[in-house]
């Protein structure tokens, strides 16, 4: 068996610490791509887990938005939002096959596995992608339809090709990908962009940042291996606990913003101040730690980032909650 040469590297890619090879070009990989992939692998691009989020940020957004929306244009809405992050996601691999390979958490994915080849990939994320975005236009409205094409473009080509590889802010400026969701079912409902829709936005955006370095705080090897320069990859873990702290005492008012400009009531209100405490307490044993043991060993780390998916479910579910008491209260 030959071992293929490693990849090189352009001036993006000099924060790894060695460098990244390819899968080996062996028999066994070429009679594998040959073969048609199974539909698991298929599902497996769509990043399901990911998208679980997505869908139910997207669908919170629609049922806190004023007004009624047909249930079967919602739920075209809501496929159209699952859709698109689907096809977002298998163009996410596409691009980062390679990269995929060289980190542990990611090589058995279907690419870097090679149960799929990569232009199967690219045509079905395509694919996804494009459906999903005209089948919202014809069937929703063209506002909506445009937020969604936005969303896809940004996380596919902004954050993969052009933030990811290049700054370790990448997070930062790319977690817009994510927060457009609620936005998008907020205009599915009611045909404009709101107040309350960009802070749906801003909570996440927020949000982003201290998910998601909790996780790389723990794979920071991973990242390393491969040139990726997250925060605690370039800029070391002390500053990436600070990062992490800061963003979770922003959060904490961000996250009451519906209430106080009133667009959520007491119920909401009360569920977001307890859950961004918790939050800011997680964040604070992150932040104030002053060394790690080995990756295994991340407890705080790893306790904040199932956290904070917890913290996004049960934040969402409490603002519909509170909308729906409302519309009950008032008949």
């Amino acid at each position: 068996m030959s071992t293929a040469p490693a990849l090189s590297r352009g001036p993006a890619w000099g924060y790894g610490t060695g460098p990244m090879t390819v899968p080996p070009d062996s028999g066994a990989l070429r009679a594998a791509l040959a073969r048609p992939a199974d539909w698991r692998d298929f599902l497996a691009l769509t990043k399901p887990r990911v998208m679980s989020l997505v869908i139910f940020t997207g669908l919170c957004g629609m049922l806190a938005a004023p007004g009624h929306i047909n249930p079967v244009l919602g739920f075209t809405a809501i496929l159209c939002i699952a859709i698109g992050a689907g096809g977002a996601a298998a163009l996410n691999q596409w691009w980062e096959a390679e990269i995929d390979a060289g980190m542990k958490r990611t090589r058995n994915r279907p690419l870097p596995a090679g149960r799929m080849s990569r232009d199967s990939a690219r045509d079905f994320g395509v694919g996804l992608s494009a459906a999903s975005v005209m089948v919202m236009g014809l069937a929703i409205g063209w506002l909506a339809a445009l937020i969604l094409a936005v969303s896809i473009v940004y996380y596919a080509v902004v954050y993969t090709i052009w933030l990811k590889p290049r700054t370790p802010q990448n997070i930062v400026i790319g977690g817009g990908a994510g927060a457009f969701p609620p936005m998008i079912g907020w205009v599915a409902a009611t045909g404009h962009v709101s107040l309350m829709a960009v802070v749906l936005f801003a909570i996440i955006f927020i949000w982003t940042p201290p998910h998601f370095w909790a996780l790389a705080l723990f794979v920071k090897t991973d990242y390393a291996k491969v040139g990726i320069p997250m925060m605690p990859v370039v800029a070391g873990e002390p500053s990436t606990r600070r990062q992490i702290l800061g963003y979770a005492v922003v959060l904490a008012p961000v996250s009451l913003l519906p209430w106080w400009i009133g667009g959520a009531g007491a119920v909401y209100g009360v569920c977001a101040g307890v859950l961004s405490a918790v939050f800011l307490a997680l964040s604070v044993r992150v932040g104030l730690r002053t060394r790690s043991g080995d990756e295994d060993a991340m407890k705080p780390e790893k306790q904040l980032f199932a956290y904070s998916i917890l913290y996004l479910f049960v934040l969402f579910g409490a603002l519909v909650a509170d909308r729906w008491i409302e519309v009950g209260f008032h008949g």
